[in-house]
């Protein structure tokens, strides 16, 4: 019979083999320790272990043994609480990117910030049940909704309340409203104070996307009351509106100034970034937005045929909205524009800390300032030479050309998306009815996949022709000469081209697939390339499904049950129909960004944008030119079946049919490479349907070829979209 000292082992062999299993898995243990920019041989020197044996561990062919096996599991345990992954099955709260456009202030490595600590001045957010909007917006409709978006406690203690919140005054208190239905009481009585308060007693904010990015600034969302109440004006005069900001010497300026905050060169405006250097690799920096200074353009976030006006929803329901739209994109830092461009880079962070690899030590240089790295496909930091073709008009290279030189597609490429149309046949007047298909979230399917330039161009004279290398060709396609019936692959206007001409890889490699040759005459190439962008659509794209979700529409719906679904999603959640414009609008504004033009500078004279890494034409290029061959590429499967369009505008494409249905027309099962419904990212919805007898109105009004694709959906207002 066992002694009782021999049962007691027993036990605790039985005990430590239960507590193996709390060891997270070995994948989950290398992310953690690159999470926290740990190299092995520093853990392997903090458990008196080999280095080839916490390799081991993190492959799974070997488990730590006691007593090493304890103290693992506590330094994994004690990552875990700081680089959480996201909640499962919910989408991550967004973290912030590297410093935003125009942002002074220092951008440090990223530090995990110590739990907030109450002042003993000042009382600490107080969690309320406090019901209902605040007495300056009318109360919020009872409806039956799905929960709000829940905090950010699920993954990081930080920021148990979530992203952001939105500020309205109920009484004489100001009210804090946070997603998950949380209000606290604001106890800050100036702007300054609130600054103050959000950083160390709101617990807001969003912890990062990538594990060498940054963590997202808390963004605060002011009302018009609250605007009020923290001395700002209702509404920015007309001369502060084309300015942009607030004058220098306003009262609230002066405050911020007296409390050592600071501001970016953009000033006061909508959006206004406040914040102080870095103090012991903490970032300390708030975002404000302004509501009633419409810094949420309701043509990104809401309907005004529609009623949705984000300046209109009572403070709860708002939260709701940004909330779920952060923690499915990003924070909102700024136009839906911004914030695609944004989450690029947080996404791909630009840089890491460099290590010695034989000390496994930080490295520095000679002041004693970090090194750092490029980390592999992202762009990179410093700004690069610009390429004559691919800049804009008013460029600082082009400060020679004549005042009034219009350059043609000989100097300048116009990769872009069709804007073309065809009078109909005598057989197409036949048919009942015009129908508009339009193809979901076009520029960030085109982006998935698409191979884009990443470092420095490289000028060539007469290269060969390589499908694999990005950039911009001086090629004449001339002599491709296809069906009549079908716009050309190469022009935005559908037309022949006339000669020599500069092109994105994608429109060359397609003329040599179509089986023409290619002579290049010259090249700006960009041989350091990769897949920037594929991140960046698979966090749209889980975005935008989640979302169609909530209002109803799944990717196994197809056919009439996918139409009718969409018909209803129109009138389903309005607050949910908002998040999905202002995905929509960050897919588009994002890649728009990437070129930016001037505003308001004089010609020949750099413009802010021009100092960002990401001011990048080209990769905007490649992704319009990658959208409009995918477009050519359906359009002629489709007219293997007899079906030729008669107007494409940007994503819109319009077919003659028998009926009012996208299922007169469109195959019955669609082969490879065809037009098909459904909800995914790059099939096709319908857009809108006009009778034959409406399509020849617009002709004979504006001429054979009026592009009907503009008006197929109002069916009288024309509407444009560049990506820009």
């Amino acid at each position: 019979m066992s002694t009782e000292n021999e049962l007691f082992s027993a036990v605790d062999a039985l005990l430590e083999q239960v507590a193996q299993d709390d060891l997270p898995a070995p994948a989950e243990r290398r992310r953690l320790r690159e999470a926290a920019g740990l190299s092995q041989a520093q853990i392997a020197k903090v458990l008196d272990a080999r280095r080839e044996a916490v390799g081991n561990w993190e492959t799974g062919r070997t488990e730590p043994r006691p007593p090493k096996r304890a103290a693992y599991a506590r330094l994994l345990e004690g990552l875990a609480a700081r680089y959480p992954l996201p909640a499962v099955g919910l989408p991550a709260a967004a973290p912030a990117s590297a410093a935003p456009e125009a942002f002074t202030g220092p951008a440090p490595e990223p530090v995990p910030a110590p739990a907030a600590s109450v002042s003993p001045s000042r009382p600490a957010a107080s969690r309320t049940a406090r019901p209902g909007p605040s007495s300056r917006r009318p109360a919020a409709k009872k409806a039956t909704k799905k929960p709000i978006v829940p905090t950010a406690a699920a993954t990081d203690p930080r920021y148990e309340n979530g992203p952001l919140a939105v500020l309205d005054v109920d009484g004489n208190q100001v009210v804090a409203y946070c997603v998950g239905g949380l209000v606290l009481d604001v106890p800050a009585k100036s702007l300054p104070s609130l600054v103050e308060w959000t950083l160390t007693q709101s617990k807001l904010g969003a912890p990062r996307l990538h594990p060498l990015g940054k963590d997202s600034d808390p963004l605060i969302v002011l009302t018009a009351a609250a605007a009020v109440r923290y001395g700002l004006p209702e509404k920015l005069s007309d001369e502060e509106r084309r300015a942009g900001r607030l004058p220098e010497g306003h009262k609230v300026l002066k405050q911020l100034a007296k409390a050592d905050w600071q501001l970016t060169q953009r000033g006061f405006g909508p959006w206004a970034r406040i914040y102080r250097p870095a103090e012991g690799g903490q970032r300390r920096c708030v975002q404000l937005c302004v509501v009633s200074w419409d810094a949420l353009d309701v043509r990104d976030w809401g309907d005004k045929d529609k009623g949705l006006l984000p300046a209109m929803l009572p403070p709860a329901e708002l939260a709701r909205v940004l909330g779920t739209f952060a923690a499915r994109v990003l924070t909102p830092r700024g136009t839906t524009a911004v914030t695609g461009l944004e989450l690029m880079t947080a996404l791909r962070p630009p840089s890491r800390r460099a290590r010695d690899e034989e000390t496994g030590e930080w490295r520095t240089d000679a002041d004693g300032q970090f090194v750092r790295e490029r980390i592999p496909g992202s762009l990179p930091e410093r700004i690069l030479d610009a390429v004559p073709c691919e800049v804009p008009d008013g460029h600082p290279l082009l400060a020679d050309l004549p005042r009034y030189h219009q350059r043609g597609p000989a100097e300048m490429l116009m990769e872009e998306t069709y804007d073309w149309g065809r009078p109909l046949t005598d057989e197409e007047c036949l048919k009942s009815h015009v129908v508009g298909i339009d193809v979901n979230m076009a520029f960030a399917a085109a982006s998935n996949g698409t191979v884009v330039g990443l470092g420095a161009p490289v000028h060539v004279k007469n290269p060969a022709f390589d499908p694999k290398v990005p950039g911009s060709w001086l090629v004449d396609l001339s002599h491709i000469e296809l069906d009549p019936r079908l716009p050309s692959p190469f022009t935005r206007t559908g037309e022949r081209p006339e000669g020599p001409a500069w092109y994105a890889t994608p429109s060359v490699a397609y003329a040599v697939k179509l089986g023409f040759p290619v002579t290049p005459i010259e090249a700006y190439l960009r041989p350091d390339s990769g897949r920037y962008l594929d991140p960046w659509y698979t966090r749209l794209k889980d975005a935008y499904l989640a979302t169609m979700a909530d209002l109803g529409v799944t990717p196994d719906m197809e056919g009439q049950a996918f139409l009718d679904a969409m018909a209803a999603s129109k009138t389903a959640d309005p607050e949910m129909l908002m998040v999905l414009r202002a995905i929509k609008a960050t897919a588009k504004g994002g890649i728009g960004k990437l070129r930016e033009r001037p505003r308001d500078t004089p010609l020949g004279q750099p413009w802010p944008a021009l100092s960002r890494p990401t001011w990048r034409p080209d990769i905007r290029a490649a992704v319009l030119s990658t959208s409009r061959i995918i477009m050519h590429r359906k359009i002629m499967k489709m007219a293997t079946h007899g079906l030729y369009p008669v107007a494409i505008n940007s994503d819109c494409i319009v077919y003659p049919s028998d009926g009012p249905s996208p299922l007169d027309f469109l195959p019955a099962t669609p082969g490879p490479g065809e037009f098909r419904l459904g909800v995914t990212p790059g099939l096709v919805k319908h857009e809108g349907s006009q009778t034959t007898l409406w399509a020849e109105a617009q002709y004979e009004q504006d001429g054979p070829h009026t592009n009907i694709a503009r008006i197929i959906k109002s069916g009288g207002h024309a509407a444009t979209d560049d990506g820009e």
